[in-house]
């Protein structure tokens, strides 16, 4: 695991009104989702029972040059995704979205969240004769949906079994010869949402923000459970899986993962990350001449905490927008430069100034260190380091990739010591107690917080490691 928490995976889905080069609304819909994941990208169009997938490693923009946008042609449907790993191997065969060719069922499946028993359904299938050809959780949902295709019939159906099976979180867009289903698990982890253009196209999205980016406008997000199907009748809503569990949305999607221009399960996500920076004001204050967020998470925070304190807020960081977390520097030496190529601190917004810098989190600490030394060179006279989040204790299981607890730095040090690893003038975290009013005003409001205090909806891994589990 690298120094800083990553997202997990973007899916994007179109039902047109009429058959048309769908592949350029879903590439617009995957540069809108490109925060979400970085290492791969794929589309994949739907015409007349057929389907044409093209995919690779890197980014929308280098993936999908206008020679390899002809080849997609026309269609009525099409699905994409974008791609960060949790763990495992950054390949080609990985990338989505999945493609399936049967008698029974041609499909293409784009997926994001992690299951819970992954390892041992992959391991009952393969002494079932299954045979895989990527370490995805995608590939195994995909066969596990065909072979329900092969004895129930109805997608639909073969959907709402599989998902007996599926235990943890996925948010799936599945496209058959005919339809799109979108599909949430029950616990509704990961966001899902859909709308419709004005041209009476149906969207399928990660986030609301890249329905606006297509001009669609929003219908709503898709419940914990929902099956949602999409075809010539319209759209029908299947419900059976809802209702069976309390709804876990990831905390984390607020504090860092969305962008924060939209909106889940009717919570902005700008203003939960300005509530977090007004509750650090309170529990953490500090004496100071100017409140700097890292961008991009951090910077509504650094508001609200502007906002709560009276302290000034200022622009203390300009990041280089062509750094991707695909950004690999091959020798040790320049490895010590990737902050400072990715972050350039505003000299005079800092300098003899006692500044207050939020962020969203302390991995292992590295990062956070070489930030506050870019901040030190700036001429910085203080440094108040105030997290966003709680810290780290536990590994998630449901599609970040927070790793396994040893290598957690919260889990070696305690917050005194953190301060002094990271060459802090004084470090506060959000208390857990503030998580649910980040989005609510209710403190016993739902999330899912596991990564925090070790309290998981499901039933986690038993004796396989946290590698074992990916996006």
């Amino acid at each position: 695991m690298n120094n800083e928490i990553h997202e997990e995976c973007g899916v994007f889905g179109v039902y047109a009104a009429a058959e048309r080069e769908v592949a350029g609304i879903v590439y617009t819909g995957l540069y809108a989702l490109q925060h979400r994941g970085q290492e791969s990208c794929g589309i994949a169009v739907g015409c007349n029972g057929r389907i044409t997938l093209r995919k690779d490693l890197g980014l929308v923009g280098d993936v999908f040059t206008p020679k390899v946008m002809k080849t997609l042609g026309e269609g009525r449907m099409a699905v994409g995704h974008v791609r960060y790993g949790t763990t495992g191997g950054n390949d080609r065969d990985n990338a989505q979205p999945i493609l399936t060719k049967h008698p029974a069922c041609t499909m293409a499946v784009v997926h994001n969240g992690n299951l819970v028993n992954a390892y041992a359904l992959r391991r009952e299938l393969e002494n079932n004769s299954a045979i895989f050809h990527t370490t995805s959780d995608t590939e195994m949902i995909s066969y596990i949906i065909t072979t329900r295709c092969i004895s129930d019939g109805s997608p639909e159906e073969a959907v709402l079994n599989a998902m007996d099976i599926l235990d943890g979180a996925y948010s799936l867009i599945l496209m058959f010869g005919d339809r799109l289903i979108a599909a949430r698990d029950k616990h509704g982890f990961r966001p899902l949402c859909y709308g419709k253009t004005p041209a009476g196209d149906y969207i399928i999205a990660s986030e609301s923000c890249a329905l606006d980016a297509v001009n669609a406008y929003f219908i709503r997000d898709i419940k914990p459970g929902e099956v949602v199907v999409f075809d010539e009748t319209g759209v029908k809503s299947l419900t059976a899986h809802c209702g069976k569990v309390t709804p876990s949305p990831c905390i984390f999607e607020y504090i860092y993962f969305a962008r924060p221009d939209s909106v889940i399960d009717g919570h902005a996500v700008h203003q939960a990350r300005i509530n977090a920076g007004r509750f650090l004001a309170i529990e953490h204050p500090a004496d100071a001449d100017v409140v700097i967020g890292v961008p991009d998470s951090g910077i509504d925070a650094a508001i609200g905490y502007s906002a709560q304190s009276g302290i000034p807020y200022g622009i203390g960081f300009i990041k280089n927008k062509y750094i991707g977390r695909t950004f690999i520097a091959p020798l040790q030496s320049s490895r010590e430069q990737m902050v400072k190529i990715k972050l350039n601190p505003i000299t005079e917004t800092v300098r003899g100034k006692r500044v207050v810098m939020i962020d969203d989190s302390i991995v292992r600490g590295t990062t956070s260190a070489r930030i506050v030394g870019l901040l030190r060179d700036a001429g910085a006279t203080e440094i108040h380091v105030r997290i966003t989040a709680p810290p780290f204790l536990h590994p998630c299981y449901y599609g970040t990739d927070i790793d396994s607890a040893g290598k957690l730095i919260a889990n070696n040090h305690s917050v005194e010591e953190i301060r002094g690893i990271i060459e802090a003038d004084s470090l506060g975290y959000l208390n857990t107690d503030y998580l649910p009013l980040l989005i609510s005003g209710d403190v016993n409001f739902p999330i899912c917080r596991a990564c925090f205090d070790g309290r998981y909806p499901t039933q986690v891994p038993g004796g396989e490691g946290k590698e074992k589990f990916e996006c």
